[in-house]
């Protein structure tokens, strides 16, 4: 596809045997070789002039599996391209243009086509591998094709369809369980059901109320309180959990807020806060994923809807870090007063966090703390199950060491 000189080789040669054929008929009085010449140089004329006349068209259909890749992951493209030439062409080359985030070989062999000026040909299949090398969302295409005509003396070169897009999810960790009982966990969870399956509803005695039907009436309850008790559904609420993502500049390079994949620690921790999610999702508990200054990041994803939790971590695809707001806070405020787990993701801390860390981690039944950064230090003293991730590191280490039951509250 680098190639530039619009003749094949066979077109470059047929073009300098003319030449030396006009040379020679002349210099030798031959007329049969100046025939062959004019001939020659006729044929690659027509070629020319059939490559730049006779335009080629066509459309793609590209298929991609799985449809949302995560970084580093691997994902099978599948192309159906159809031809639409009223020439036939010789079998040459294709390739699919990829951007900067996608890493793979988009190029091959383009098999020969016969002419669609009587009926429609039939779809060419290819196919090609693309690895996710950053998170956000990528146009892929259009296919260039290069083949020549029937003589195979000149290149055609044209575009085959548009460009469709591809999304690169952040990389989501298989992380370790929570503690299982509320003495490793540090607090009580929640006394809603944790497990999927659960959570129907019960039945509760309250007084008879005037309008209530007799069919209600809960005989077991009026003797024992020897007053007219009526049924009512209670249905018992899913477990809440909160994941904040702590995206103010001052915590991450600048590169954060410029390009996507440009700071590591914010990718990082990009990764920890979609894992975290799946995580809690998987558990049962019913997961909302707020920044620091209690912006809503994504809609609430239900307990157990593990696909929902896949779906949250494609929108984080082109996620970027912002301008600090002024109160700097890390953990809002709804948020603090939360009863259930609470995942706190952030970067670079500085001394005068603590005291508002230390604070909101008294409410919470299971406060955890997990900074992306090259230096932890800064984790002495907050109160909370803390541990901290290198840019780059292991996510799932840095989990365990925050949520594993004999890990102490650091500083607490």
């Amino acid at each position: 596809m680098k190639e530039r000189w619009p003749l094949t080789p066979r077109g470059t040669g047929a073009v300098a045997l003319a030449v030396v054929a006009l040379i020679v008929a002349e210099r030798a009085a031959i007329p049969e070789l100046l025939y062959f010449g004019v001939l020659m140089l006729a044929l690659v004329l027509f070629a020319a002039a059939s490559a730049l006349l006779v335009r080629a068209s066509g459309e793609v259909v590209r298929t991609v599996s799985p449809e949302v890749p995560e970084v580093g992951g691997l994902a099978e493209v599948q192309l159906a391209v159809r031809m639409n030439s009223a020439l036939p062409t010789l079998p040459g080359r294709w390739s699919d243009d990829l951007p900067p985030g996608l890493e793979g070989r988009a190029e091959g062999g383009f098999p020969a086509s016969a002419s669609t000026l009587r009926r429609s040909g039939a779809p060419v299949h290819l196919r090609y591998e693309v690895r996710g090398a950053a998170r956000g969302t990528y146009e892929i295409g259009p296919i260039r094709v290069t083949t020549t005509d029937p003589f195979g003396l000149v290149r055609r070169r044209f575009r085959v369809g548009g460009a469709s897009a591809l999304t690169v999810a952040p990389t989501v960790v298989e992380l370790g369980p929570l503690p299982a009982t509320p003495g490793e966990a540090g607090g009580t969870r929640q006394s809603a059901a944790l497990q999927l399956g659960q959570g129907a509803d019960n039945l509760v005695a309250r007084p008879y109320a005037p309008g209530d039907s007799m069919r209600r009436i809960h005989w077991r309850a009026t003797a024992h309180r020897d007053t007219l008790m009526v049924r009512q559904e209670e249905q018992e609420s899913s477990p809440a959990a909160t994941v904040v993502f702590d995206r103010a500049l001052s915590r991450w390079s600048p590169t954060a807020a410029e390009t996507i994949g440009g700071d590591r620690a914010f990718e990082t921790a990009v990764s920890v806060c979609v894992s975290a999610v799946s995580r809690l999702v998987h558990e049962g508990y019913t997961v909302e994923v707020v920044d620091s200054d209690g912006e809503l990041l994504a809609e609430p994803v239900a307990g157990g809807e593990d696909a929902e939790a896949r779906a949250l971590a494609a929108s984080f695809a082109s996620l970027r870090a912002r301008i600090d707001v002024p109160s700097r806070r890390i953990v809002p405020a709804s948020v603090a007063a939360m009863l259930g787990p609470v995942v706190v993701v952030t970067g670079r801390l500085a001394p005068d966090d603590l005291p508002p860390l230390r604070a909101a981690a008294q409410r919470s039944a299971l406060p955890l703390l997990i900074t992306v950064c090259d230096d932890d230090d800064a984790l002495e003293g907050t109160g909370w199950h803390a541990s901290s991730a290198r840019p780059g590191g292991d996510v799932a280490r840095a989990w365990d060491e925050a949520a594993r039951p004999e890990d102490a509250r650091v500083g607490g």
